[in-house]
């Protein structure tokens, strides 16, 4: 059986997500996102309870936009792609189970994905935008930085990822969000940082740079203790100024250790991913000191680096030979739960 056309479906955290991609070039042909930020802003964060129940409303609609924007229908698909995980286990079940359905229900295959994966090969889609229209050469070295992990990789190919190095703690993305938070910030904190930093004096406090000398492993939890104390004791900066402090240890931390896996593993090709890589700051200080260093740094069009279907739906596409050999992988029942017989 050929694949030609994927829909694929994301909801592993607080977008409910549905693509369509033609398979031969990767090429998105719609891309829709329903985001939740309003309703999780007056938390503060994600509260998954929440996210779980407003995935059950949205995700019929965001499917049929997907399939309208793209002009084809379920006629059309030839095999479904859905975010198995990592992700919040309600918000994952959502996506599953509804993928798992629509799959049964259509005689379709249906393809599950690992969710930082397809991040870290979201820089080979191709779209109208003139995504994609050059790709980085495999073995690469890939930074996957999100609200939820901070990893390096060397990738060698669809399913052959080894990880380098991770976050002991916390991920670069929830350091933002929980210093935005301490500083008082509206969500997504990120965000706010990013813009609040562009007026600042990214020298104007001294922080930490946790674990900058050591390895590829990350460490962002000494950083988030050294603002708080800053901000309690009266020694912190004005706004802009702690943002922008803030932020460039942060983009420090995550500049050194990647190039620093790109030396050790001999390659010349960095690929950078996952909601974190749309920061400004970061593209910045990487593409100039990488080209410095003679590595040249795939940054991930922005439109892919948040959470997104499209991004589900390229990976199943590059991995569809795979996917599709033997038998459907719809036997394979993921997130299946059965209850215990009573004797």
């Amino acid at each position: 059986m050929s694949i030609d056309l994927l829909l694929a479906i994301e909801s592993s955290c607080d977008e409910t997500a549905a693509a369509v991609v033609e398979s031969r070039r990767l090429r998105v042909l719609s891309n829709v996102i329903a985001t939740q930020i309003p309703i999780h802003a007056r938390f503060g964060g994600v509260v998954p309870e929440i996210a779980s129940r407003n995935h059950l409303t949205a995700i019929s609609e965001v499917v049929d936009k997907a399939l309208r924007d793209a002009r084809c229908g379920l006629d059309d698909v030839d095999a479904v792609a859905v975010t198995q995980g990592p992700g919040l286990a309600g918000c994952l079940l959502v996506g599953v189970q509804f993928a798992k359905a629509l799959a049964w229900g259509r005689g379709l295959p249906l393809i599950p994905v690992d969710h930082i994966e397809a991040h870290c090969f979201a820089v080979r889609l191709t779209d109208a935008e003139g995504a994609g229209s050059e790709q980085p050469d495999m073995p690469f070295v890939a930074l996957a930085v999100s609200g939820g992990h901070t990893s390096l990789y060397r990738v060698e190919g669809p399913g052959q990822m080894r990880r380098l190095g991770q976050t002991l703690d916390d991920a670069a993305g929830e350091a933002f969000d929980k210093i935005a938070k301490m500083m008082g910030l509206p969500y997504p904190g990120g965000v706010e940082i990013d813009r609040l930093s562009r007026s600042g004096d990214p020298a104007a406090a001294s922080l930490p740079r946790p674990m900058l000398h050591k390895g590829l492993d990350f460490s962002f939890s000494g950083l988030k203790t050294a603002v708080r104390y800053a901000l309690t004791d009266g020694t912190a900066p004005a706004p802009a100024d702690l943002a922008a402090s803030a932020q460039e240890a942060i983009v420090e931390c995550l500049v050194v250790k990647a190039l620093r896996a790109c030396k050790a593993e001999g390659l010349t090709d960095l690929v950078v991913a996952g909601g974190v890589a749309c920061n400004a700051r970061l593209r910045e200080v990487l593409s100039q000191r990488a080209s410095a260093l003679g590595v040249k740094a795939w940054l991930t069009p922005p439109r892919y680096c948040t959470d997104n279907a499209a991004m589900i739906g390229g990976l199943a596409a590059a991995t569809r030979d795979t996917a599709l050999r033997g038998a459907q992988l719809l036997a394979a029942d993921i997130y299946t739960t059965r209850r215990p017989r009573r004797s």
